[in-house]
């Protein structure tokens, strides 16, 4: 029976490569929408995968719902830009506008744009079109890694024209434009926004001569001029007996010869559905990555969710390995791909280790990027946007990337300029990391925020130290793990929460509801539960597993009314938990910890149901460049990293009753749950092989990555009622005291 058990295993990895890999269109599963309503913040563009150019529309100037330049309640679009952001709290991008029309604008038009409606535009991986509805204009678009292509289809031949607009949406720095010939115009746009430097090289190329054209300085139309700059710079190209007009445009951040050779190495011809079919080719390579069975509106919501994963990081360097670097100067990357757009306070929770195992080369392509923008800028990225860090939000947490992936086998890399830079990082006076590595702790009058960014710090100490332990540094293991412990400074033990601290005691009065500036987008509810690195060790403070579980407790259970400040992140909330925003995101799964498993199973089964959806606004807050989809994908699984460095994922409840995962290594994970349905969710049995090794789970309910990455399966059994027995906690992420 052995070898026949061996044998079935065997076969079955034979198998599952043929099954990932087959011809089923998954791009046809995900809506672009999803997510463009509500708070979600996303835009439904063309892309491929981790792209440059995200060709999109823009329907909103300004304001917190604007941040991706497209809502879904807008019914008017200015134009279609080449850059945009995916699910960000900040608004930047939105880079040379161009949109068509009918007739010669007149030189004292500011805004240029049509009306349309919903039920005449579609989206799908890599390509969009829209029906503009003023001047019955027919506009689609698709896109390359580095150009993007637009298709007009006017109602007549005559007296058409395109609009191009530099100043649209940023502040302006500089711009140029060069008309270089009748199909041909090349410039830059220059802007400070989020990013306070961003540099975007453009080349144009339109499929049919122009017949006449036109440039705005400072909304003043210009004499005959070729070649103009300023900060204010808009231009018009009249096209006579064309309906049918291509443009194709090329971007680079490091000049205009390097946007001219990205043109014509990724779209040399004018075959607008070859494009399309290749970006669509692109994102089924991509979403194959995972391949599940079961409901169909759940597999939309998954390969959504994929692909939102799969957006950003972006790249940031031209078909010749030139990129601009974190010292404005130009380089080549040798061997790697250089990115952009690292949100990492929000992607280090599940976004990245999500990529250790299905996206492993480019995560290496990552940390190497990481590594050269902390030689080049100083530091390693805490919010790095188009070769500019924004110091966004709180944590150093690319040390937790790079932990991360090194703990999941992802290791040709320089690992001592790796601890190099995160000890540089530590190491730094600012945002109150002075008075953290003086008192232990940063008090209310040190900094804002102070209470998270104690927590935060402290995890990523504990990285370091991980890290520092995996490679061999004992000295550093230890100097970083005692510094890991600075959470238990700010930790009431009386009554579990995590306080801010005033002049040696703990800031009162104290409401653990109140939204206030010791927090960062969040209360003492959703923030004493950040603790991943040491859940043994704060669950032992605070009184023990019982304890832990009655915490949870009254967190899900409490009045969802927060008191403070209006935080318009806290959403989707149960209770004080608050899905909507990153810091509540691993806490349904601490119940593990607190060996109440079914719990964490009741919970992850609710908010995936209920917070996630197909409509735009299926998303319960920002997308935050991949992380609340990423969520999505992880638990779907059936399992999560509550603790990214560890090696360990805890396990949840499956969506699906088949996943078949490539770990980009050329081994297969599969997860089996033959049962699963909206009422069918409790775990009653749980196994998983490792190579055909049985690893026993039942205890603990932590799934070893090694598993994952060293394919197998995982293999539930579930039921309708919780299983209520005593689990053990023994396997459960504390800090180790011996090297």
């Amino acid at each position: 029976m052995r070898i026949f058990k061996y044998l079935f295993f065997a076969l079955n990895f034979l198998l599952a490569p043929c099954i990932a890999f087959n011809q089923t269109n998954y791009a046809a599963l995900v809506n672009p929408f999803t997510g463009t309503g509500g708070h979600g913040h996303t835009y439904p563009g063309a892309t491929v995968p981790h792209g440059m150019v995200q060709l999109s529309p823009d329907t909103r100037l300004t304001g917190w719902d604007g941040c991706s330049g497209y809502h879904y309640s807008d019914s008017f679009i200015y134009g279609f830009s080449h850059t945009h952001l995916s699910g960000t709290g900040v608004s930047d991008y939105g880079d040379i506008l161009l949109m068509p029309m009918q007739g010669i604008p007149s030189p004292d038009q500011n805004v240029y744009g049509s009306s349309f409606t919903h039920s005449e535009e579609t989206a799908s991986p890599g390509y969009y079109s829209v029906m503009l509805k003023d001047d019955n204009i027919f506009a689609e678009f698709t896109s390359t890694a580095r150009t993007g292509m637009h298709h007009y289809t006017f109602p007549n031949a005559q007296g058409n024209s395109v609009i191009l607009d530099l100043k649209h949406r940023d502040e302006v720095i500089e711009s140029s434009l060069n008309v270089i010939d009748s199909v041909t115009i090349t410039g830059l746009r220059r802007s400070k926004a989020w990013a306070t430097n961003q540099y975007v090289y453009f080349v144009i190329k339109f499929s049919t001569p122009f017949t006449n054209f036109g440039i705005w300085e400072n909304d003043d139309l210009s004499d005959v001029k070729t070649q103009v700059s300023g900060k204010n710079l808009k231009a018009y190209f009249q096209f006579d007996n064309q309906k049918n007009l291509l443009i194709k445009t090329g971007i680079s951040s490091v000049s205009i010869e390097g946007a001219i050779k990205n043109l014509n190495a990724e779209s040399p011809n004018w075959d607008f559905e070859q494009i399309k079919n290749d970006a669509t080719k692109q994102w089924n390579n991509e979403l194959n990555k995972i391949v599940v069975e079961g409901d169909n509106d759940k597999k939309k919501i998954f390969y959504t969710a994929l692909y939102h994963t799969a957006v950003v990081p972006n790249i940031n360097m031209d078909v010749d390995g030139h990129y601009r670097g974190m010292d404005n100067a130009i380089h080549k990357a040798e061997g790697f791909t250089y990115y952009s757009v690292f949100s990492l306070w929000d992607t280090y929770r599940a976004t990245h280790p999500l990529y250790t195992i299905i996206d492993k080369a480019r995560t290496l392509d990552y940390i190497k990027t990481f590594l050269t923008q902390y030689q080049q800028g100083g530091r390693l990225p805490v919010w790095e946007l188009a070769g500019n860090e924004t110091d966004c939000m709180i944590g150093y947490h690319s040390v937790a990337v790079i932990a991360d992936a090194y703990a999941n086998g992802i290791k040709n890399f320089d690992t001592k300029l790796a601890l190099q830079a995160m000890e540089h990082s530590a190491g730094l006076q600012h945002f109150g990391l002075g008075a953290y590595q003086k008192n232990g702790m940063i008090s209310s009058d040190d900094e804002q925020e102070s209470v998270s960014r104690t927590l935060e710090y402290a995890y990523d100490d504990w990285c370091i130290a991980t890290f520092a332990k995996a490679i061999g540094n004992k000295e550093k293991y230890a100097q970083y793990l005692a510094r890991s412990q600075y959470y238990k400074n700010v930790l009431d033990a009386s009554t579990g929460f995590m306080r801010p601290r005033k002049n040696g005691g703990f800031l009162s009065p104290f409401d653990p509801r109140e939204v206030n500036n010791n927090f960062t987008e969040a209360n003492a509810w959703q923030y004493s539960f950040s603790v991943p690195h040491d859940i043994g060790g704060f669950t032992k403070i605070i009184g023990g597993t019982a304890k832990l579980e009655a915490s949870l407790d009254g967190l899900f259970k409490a009045n969802s009314k927060t008191t403070g400040r209006e935080q318009s992140d806290i959403t989707g909330l149960i209770g004080q938990y608050a899905h909507g925003n990153e810091p509540s995101h691993h806490i349904a799964y601490l119940y593990n910890a607190a060996g109440k498993p079914y719990k964490t199973q009741q919970l992850v089964h609710k908010i995936m149901n209920d917070f996630y959806g197909t409509k735009p606004d299926g998303l319960i807050g920002n997308e935050d460049c991949g992380q609340m989809s990423a969520w999505y994908v992880m638990s779907a699984l059936g399992f999560y990293p509550v603790t990214p460095g560890s090696g360990q994922f805890s396990v949840g409840t499956p969506a699906f009753t088949k996943a078949i995962i490539n770990t980009d290594n050329g081994k297969y994970f599969t997860v089996n749950a033959k049962a699963v349905s909206n009422t069918n969710f409790y775990v009653q049995k749980l196994s998983a092989t490792d190579n055909a090794l049985l690893v026993s789970l039942t205890g603990t309910m932590t799934l070893p990555a090694a598993a994952v990455n060293n394919g197998g399966s995982l293999d539930f059994t579930l039921g309708e009622s919780p299983l209520l027995v005593k689990h053990t906690v023994n396997n459960y992420v504390s800090v180790d005291t011996n090297f």
